[in-house]
């Protein structure tokens, strides 16, 4: 089997298409529009959140978790991202970062930390989607409790 190796100007161009997936997913985040961040997800995403339920399977149930998450969010956020690595193949990338929310309302409880995000993506019909991500906080080892801070 012959194996493409994708052209330098093609991983370019899809490096910069999943930095618009993600930037795009979070301005909906920042508006608490669950329809317009569910539209980056693959029906069949496997998702792994920092709390309960740690496994999540299909963008319908994981639309239900953010239902449930997001009221919990300030009022009014932006989102900050640091540290982001894509790469991108053919039809399957991968990207890698920190994010934290900033909040209008001062000391807001959800803008409190820094947290990772792993997500896989992949081109389906031509458009990428995430498949798998995996959103966490370090912990400490020895308490057993997460670590939250705003130094990453």
């Amino acid at each position: 089997m012959v194996q493409k190796i994708a052209a330098p100007k093609t991983k370019v161009n899809n490096k910069a298409a999943v930095r618009k997936v993600i930037d795009d997913f979070m301005a909906a985040l920042c508006h608490k529009d669950v329809k317009s961040m569910m539209s980056h997800y693959a029906p069949d995403a496997v998702l792994y959140d920092a709390k309960p339920p740690f496994q999540v399977r299909g963008a319908i149930a994981w639309r239900h978790v953010w239902e449930a998450c997001l009221p919990f969010f300030p009022p009014s956020f932006q989102v900050e991202i640091k540290d982001l690595a894509i790469h991108a193949g053919h039809d399957v990338a991968i990207s890698h970062y920190l994010f934290r929310l900033i909040e209008t309302e001062k000391d807001h409880p959800a803008a409190q930390t820094w947290m990772r995000t792993t997500t896989g993506f992949k081109k389906i019909q031509g458009k990428w989607k995430i498949v798998h991500e995996h959103g966490s906080v370090p912990f400490n080892p020895h308490t057993l409790q997460a670590q939250f801070t705003l130094e990453p």
